[in-house]
Order: C-alpha cells, then sequence, then structure tokens
C-alpha cells in the first residue's frame, strides 16, 4: 500500500524516451550496467539545464513538493521509447513506486515489473481527476485490494495474480527459485555421479 500526497501528469508516452531524447547522450548512460543511480538520468534532458546537472527551475520534477513525488500520472502507451530495462531503473531509482497511465509499452510494461513498480492503467478522465487533486490530498494505491483510494473517488485496477503476488511479496525472479532451494538441493544430491562435480 503506497500513501502518496504528490502527483504529476505528463503527456503521451508515444515517442518518450524516459532517460532522455538525445541519442548520443543515451548510449552514455546505458553503459552503465549498476541499476542503483540511474535516477538521475530519468528525463534527463528536461530536468536539466547543461551536462552539469544544474537543475531547470521551471521543470516540474525539481519542484517541491514534487521532488518526492512516488507515483506518476501519465498520457497513454507510456514507456513505448524506453524498451530497455534502463528505463525502469531510472523510475525505480527516482523513487516511482506506481505509474498510472492510459496504456503501456509492453516491453517497458514487464520492465517496470520486473523491477518493484506497478503499472495500473486508467482511463483519461480518472488520471486528469487525481492529477487535479492538490499535493496535499492523500492518494493510497492497495495492491491488495487492487483499488485506488482518493478524495475524488475509488478506482479498481487489474494486474495478473502471478504479478501481484511477486510484488505483494517482494519477489523477483530469482527469489522465485529460491523459494525451492530445499527441492534443488535435494535434486542435486540425488544426481547421477557422473554428473556430480
Amino acid at each position: 500500500m503506497y500513501k502518496i500526497y504528490f502527483l504529476y501528469f505528463y503527456g503521451n508516452g508515444d515517442d518518450l524516451e524516459l532517460l532522455k531524447k538525445c541519442r548520443r547522450k543515451r548510449h552514455m548512460f546505458i553503459r552503465d550496467s549498476d541499476k542503483k543511480g540511474f535516477g538521475k538520468y530519468l528525463m534527463y534532458e528536461w530536468r536539466y539545464l547543461d551536462n552539469k546537472y544544474t537543475e531547470d527551475p521551471d521543470f516540474i520534477f525539481n519542484t517541491a513538493p514534487y521532488r518526492q513525488a512516488t507515483i506518476l500520472i501519465t498520457g497513454d502507451n507510456f514507456g513505448a521509447g524506453s524498451s530497455r530495462e534502463h528505463a525502469a531503473w531510472a523510475l525505480a531509482d527516482y523513487g516511482f513506486k506506481v505509474i498510472i497511465a492510459g496504456s503501456f509499452g509492453d516491453i517497458h510494461y514487464n520492465n517496470d515489473l520486473n523491477n518493484g513498480i506497478l503499472p495500473i492503467v486508467q482511463p483519461r478522465e480518472v488520471r486528469e481527476k487525481l492529477a487535479a487533486l492538490a499535493s496535499t490530498d492523500e492518494v493510497t494505491v492497495d495492491l491488495y485490494q487492487q483499488k485506488i483510494f482518493s478524495p475524488v473517488g475509488e478506482f479498481d485496477f487489474e494486474i495478473d495474480a502471478d504479478w501481484k503476488h511477486k510484488l505483494l511479496n517482494g519477489l523477483d525472479d530469482i527469489g522465485i527459485t529460491l523459494q525451492y532451494q530445499d527441492l534443488i538441493e535435494e535434486y542435486e544430491r540425488n544426481r547421477p555421479s557422473y554428473w556430480q562435480e
């Protein structure tokens, strides 16, 4: 469950490159293989005035209270231009826990889930109501109940049952595998001797 006080509405993402728009810089960013620290690259060309990370004071992510936002409300086809996992790394490292969009690029949707971000599809009218709330209004996203609770209403959302289980239990693919560690070890003990090391 996330209690959120800050919301931000961003336009359609059909041509959105979350890490940035400049191809030259993007290739510099994606050389990194450690997901920690990627938040500073999120929406790079909009957030900064230069390559020294001087913040643009007019960009909403650089203003209070949006600097601490954990829900991003956006347009349709979010992340379609950001199929590399680095974009999800940037969103997660920045601090976003939930993305509410009209739709998602398929690859980006799965990358968000794999990085612990909950992608939620909602119609435009719901997104506009949520984005119009004051920064002091409380919005709660309850994954267990699959509901968004807000001063402007309660809104249901869909999520695959397996992904819901993973997110609720903080599991990734490795975590799922480790749940069967005893069975794996038993199998390894009982392998034929020519398979033993």
